[in-house]
């Protein structure tokens, strides 16, 4: 046992245990970012930027909503606080990280999610919480282009998730080692096809892809103001369609609609910090720091990674 993680088993110690949720909704969230990336050279896959944000921050700002969320990995900056758990021995595999994660939850519902996924949103995890909630099965997991599940995209009942780690432990001694497919071929699953939420990043072409696709026509302007939001701090619905029509109708004529949209958050940003001449400083200092990296990492995409994600799905981590 790490010290980051609580006793065998929480249920036996009432203080260090959380009061149990008592909202349907109310859910936990355990992200696994522990593992090797060899297939990325042994690169710090969690940290790796795709649209200016760590890997790692675009999954926690996926699972915002949780009660609690649990990365399992060494501990490391984020952009928002979260509990920091260890597998023992470090690198056990991924039902050994879960077993150490979800001794930090409480909540009757866990979302387990990889810290490698560029495309996830708020909306989908919801989206599997709510079908869960709906259904009679121990989970619910995306699949992906090919119909493959995605048990590290996925909605569980905690008390299925216990039950299945005990079961294991007791037939095999110990999870270290164990695949996550032997627990979840135990499970009773529903599944939702989402090919481009369930997209993960495996290899420096998965990068290269993810990179190229936040920045096509359809989607830059909302991960830009996404980017921009966590950078600052700030949680607001942006009206993209009234700050333009605004921008336009004073500059007669906006060719590049980030720039207004981006200048009105870093004024929010520093409104909120007290809107001083300091404030202003450090909102657009940290807008301009987002954008160097959001124009690096455009220059380091390469033609032929301008691809959809759901169009080249053969990479995918071993879950099992």
């Amino acid at each position: 046992m790490t010290e980051f993680e609580h006793p065998r088993d929480p249920g036996t110690d009432p203080e260090r245990r959380p009061a149990p949720a008592t909202d349907d909704a109310a859910y936990d969230a355990v992200v696994l970012a522990g593992g090797a990336a060899r297939r990325l050279g042994g690169t710090d896959k969690p940290g790796v930027r795709v649209g200016g944000r760590a890997l790692l921050d675009r999954v926690l700002a996926a699972c915002a909503a949780a009660r609690t969320t649990v990365v399992v990995a060494d501990p490391r900056p984020t952009e928002r606080p979260v509990v920091w758990a260890r597998e023992e021995p470090p690198g056990g595999g991924p039902l050994a990280a879960l077993d150490a994660g979800l001794r930090h939850t409480t909540a009757d519902h866990v979302v387990l999610l990889s810290a490698d996924l560029p495309f996830l949103d708020r909306r989908t995890v919801e989206g599997l919480g709510e079908a869960l909630r709906r259904s009679t099965a121990d989970g619910v997991v995306l699949t992906d282009a090919d119909g493959r599940d995605q048990p590290l995209v996925a909605a569980y009942r905690s008390p299925a998730l216990r039950r299945e780690l005990a079961a294991l432990t007791d037939r095999h001694g110990e999870l270290t080692g164990l695949s996550l497919r032997r627990l979840t071929a135990s499970l009773d699953l529903a599944r939702v096809v989402d090919p481009v939420a369930s997209f993960d990043c495996d290899t420096w072409d998965d990068i290269a892809i993810a990179r190229a696709r936040i920045r096509e026509h359809g989607h830059v302007l909302d991960e830009w103001i996404s980017a921009v939001k966590d950078e600052l701090g700030i949680d607001l619905d942006v009206d993209t369609g009234v700050l333009l029509d605004l921008a336009r109708d004073a500059a007669h004529g906006v060719a590049r609609p980030a720039a207004p949209l981006t200048t009105f958050l870093v004024g929010y940003a520093a409104a909120r910090a007290g809107g001083d001449k300091e404030a202003v400083a450090e909102a657009a200092r940290k807008a301009e720091a987002l954008a160097l990296r959001w124009a690096d990492e455009e220059a380091a995409v390469p033609p032929s990674a301008d691809v959809a994600p759901d169009a080249t799905p053969d990479s995918r981590p071993d879950a099992g």
